[in-house]
């Protein structure tokens, strides 16, 4: 048997019960046997962004939020678009990370499930390689007019998107192996 992978989930949605945590929900139920997930889903708590405090004298919250990342053994976004762009959360949370090396060659799952979400996914996945993250196409997912594709329970309904977040799935388990034999 292998040992779980630890995972560090930033839920990007503002919003309480949101179709993201839901989508969240349902990828810890069928990565339950391989992941320990840790989800963050308060970015509203995180202080605003002051490059001053960002190196020399972080808040607490800042510290605690980059250890998650830093301890993680990957991460996985999932976020709405707000204004063809990602939420002001955060957006604010990444900046607090800049000035380290946390996401640093870190595993990342991108998702953006959104009613539209195509501006929002590209700005995410430019940001992303900016701050040296490692991603592939395959682990990105563009989920389109996702209100529609879901439950209230959280239960993927459409079959073309249900087949994409399996493959999602998988190949986020293959860019953890990978950089697992990378790292020996």
């Amino acid at each position: 048997m292998t040992e779980k992978k630890n995972i560090f989930v930033i839920i990007g949605s503002a919003s309480r019960n949101s179709t993201n945590e839901k989508l969240i929900d349902n990828f810890a139920v069928l990565t339950n046997d391989v992941f320990n997930l840790t989800v963050f889903n308060d970015l509203k708590t995180l202080p605003h962004f002051d490059p001053e405090l960002s190196t020399k004298n972080p808040p607490t919250e800042i510290i605690e939020f980059r250890k998650n990342i830093e301890i993680s053994d990957g991460v996985i976004i999932c976020t709405p678009e707000y204004v063809f762009s990602i939420p002001s959360g955060l957006k604010n949370a990444i900046e607090w990370c800049v000035a380290t090396t946390v996401f640093s060659d870190k595993p990342m799952g991108l998702i953006t499930a959104s009613a539209s979400g195509e501006k929002g996914h590209e700005e995410l996945q430019l940001i992303m390689k900016t701050v040296m993250t490692k991603f592939t196409n395959d682990t990105t997912l563009l989920i389109q007019g996702i209100k529609g594709k879901i439950s209230e329970q959280g239960q993927i309904t459409d079959d073309t998107t249900k087949e994409n977040f399996m493959k999602f799935i998988e190949a986020f388990k293959n860019i953890l192996k990978l950089n697992k034999n990378a790292s020996r």
